[in-house]
Formats: structure tokens, C-alpha cells, sequence
């Protein structure tokens, strides 16, 4: 499933990291979701806890033990790269910017919205042509 390159490539991305299989708690549960009675009687889902760092993982996304815990160990690595470098995570970054989006305006920022808005209609009252005095 799951290539010789990429579990290389992994092992030194962790190893670069400072990363020690040690210092990592390795838990197998049970999944949910689609998948049958094979998901609900299999331990197929994969929790990971770093203990340095206090970062958790679950993931239970494939119906295989071995992909799920692969797909951990990825994700592991890559929130640990992401706290090292002080990097927030395109996810997040998504959230916090729909967070804005919704927040409601100021009231200073209302009035002057409302402001400009007068100031846009002024100039097109302006604008028009003169009413025949006929």
C-alpha cells in the first residue's frame, strides 16, 4: 500500500524534526463512520500523542490499519514542522478568516460606511442632467 519511498522519506522528515518514536504514545481504537462491521470490530484507527510537545492525532480516514497509521505519523510530523517554524496551517488560517468575515462591523466603521455612501449619492445628484425649466 503505502511505498518503501514514502515511509523513507517520512522516517527522515522525523528524524530531521527531532523527532524520537520513543517519545510518542501509540494507540489503536476503533474507528466510525462508513466501513461496516469490519470498521466497528477492528482497531483500525490510529491515535498518537507526542509527549514533548503535547500534540495529539487521531485519524481513522482508510478501513486500514497500516494506511491509518501511516497517514498519523504524516500528520504528526507536519504540526510539529508547523509549531517549530511558528508557520500556521492553511486550515487555520481559513478559519480565522471566515471568523472576520462574519464578525460584525464597528460602529465606527458603520458610520463610515454610511458616510461614504452619502458622499457616492451626492456626486451622482450631481451628476445629472438639468430639468428643462419648459
Amino acid at each position: 500500500m503505502i511505498g518503501p519511498e514514502k515511509q523513507q522519506a517520512l522516517a527522515v522528515k522525523l528524524k530531521a524534526l527531532g523527532v524520537d518514536r520513543r517519545d510518542v504514545v501509540e494507540k489503536f481504537v476503533r474507528g466510525g463512520g462508513p466501513g461496516g462491521q469490519h470498521v466497528n470490530k477492528v482497531a483500525t484507527a490510529v491515535h498518537l500523542r507526542h509527549l514533548p510537545t503535547g500534540l495529539e492525532v487521531k485519524m481513522g480516514q482508510e478501513r486500514s490499519q497500516a494506511l491509518n497509521r501511516f497517514l498519523a505519523w504524516r500528520l504528526l510530523a507536519e504540526k510539529i514542522e508547523a509549531r517549530l517554524l511558528g508557520i500556521r496551517s492553511a486550515r487555520r488560517r481559513a478559519i480565522e478568516k471566515i471568523r472576520r468575515q462574519k464578525r460584525k462591523r464597528s460602529k465606527r466603521a458603520r458610520e463610515k460606511m454610511l458616510q461614504d455612501k452619502k458622499h457616492v449619492g451626492a456626486k451622482k445628484i450631481m451628476r445629472r442632467s438639468p430639468v428643462d425649466a419648459d
